[in-house]
């Protein structure tokens, strides 16, 4: 009988038909199990949870996780207010009242709090972000406590010993129970003077409760016969990174 040809038509459909099968293997879409695994091995593996001893969430959406990104973010929303310039002319005519406040912020200004000239006042802006909604979970912030930090740039305006104040407090499940605050007031006393000063805190090992981050930073405001004369802050933030 004589051998079939290696070469004929019908051997090589053979490997054709395979590499079909292959190829619709690959283009096939996965299941909901295996695309959940996938985001799971892509979220663990980026910020390598193993390894540091991170709890994993209780019900995780590990796809969610990955697109909220929740390490080494700001969570702050508006985090320059006040633009990234500190260095603008400060005899320009803004009235801050007529000011619809940053997105992200509540905007407060207080009663004259100095009455020799020029008449100075608070300008308070606060905002509060909540750990859960930003992709942190319980498991993470009540037993691993992953570093909070706290960062805002301001100037010295000189309009008084005084022109800027951060509060920042670490709040319980209510959002109103303080458990850890950091506060500031600048500029400090017995520092060189600069034009422009950084404020950071890092929050570590606070205890378990952890649900929220309240930001407020105020700086000083003064009316003068050339106009408002401002104190500015830019460059606000409030991250939150794991330990290596």
């Amino acid at each position: 009988a004589l051998g079939r040809n290696p070469s004929s038509p019908v051997s090589l459909l053979q490997p054709l038909g395979m590499a079909s099968q292959q190829l619709r293997a690959q283009t096939l879409p996965l299941s909901p199990g295996a695309q959940e695994r996938s985001w799971q091995q892509q979220f663990e593996g980026a910020w390598e949870l193993g390894r540091r001893g991170v709890p994993l969430p209780r019900d995780p959406d590990w796809k969610a996780l990955c697109e909220r990104k929740p390490f080494e973010r700001n969570l702050l929303q508006s985090p320059n207010p006040e633009g990234n310039a500190l260095y603008r002319h400060r005899t320009e005519r803004c009235p801050l009242p007529c000011t619809p406040a940053p997105c992200g912020y509540q905007l407060l200004r207080s009663s004259l709090i100095l009455f020799l000239p020029p008449p100075c006042s608070w300008c308070v802006k606060q905002q509060r972000v909540d750990l859960l909604a930003e992709g942190l979970w319980e498991e993470l912030l009540d037993s691993y406590q992953p570093n909070i930090t706290v960062m805002d740039w301001y100037e010295d305006s000189q309009l008084a010993e005084s022109v800027y104040q951060l509060h920042v407090r670490l709040l319980a499940a209510d959002g109103q129970t303080p458990l850890r605050e950091f506060h500031h007031q600048g500029p400090e006393q017995g520092v060189l003077m600069v034009s422009v000063s950084k404020v950071s805190h890092v929050f570590h090992g606070y205890g378990p409760g952890v649900r929220y981050v309240h930001f407020q930073h105020q700086t000083l405001d003064a009316e003068t016969p050339d106009g408002l004369r401002r104190t500015r802050a830019t460059d606000s933030s409030v991250s939150v990174q794991l330990r290596d």
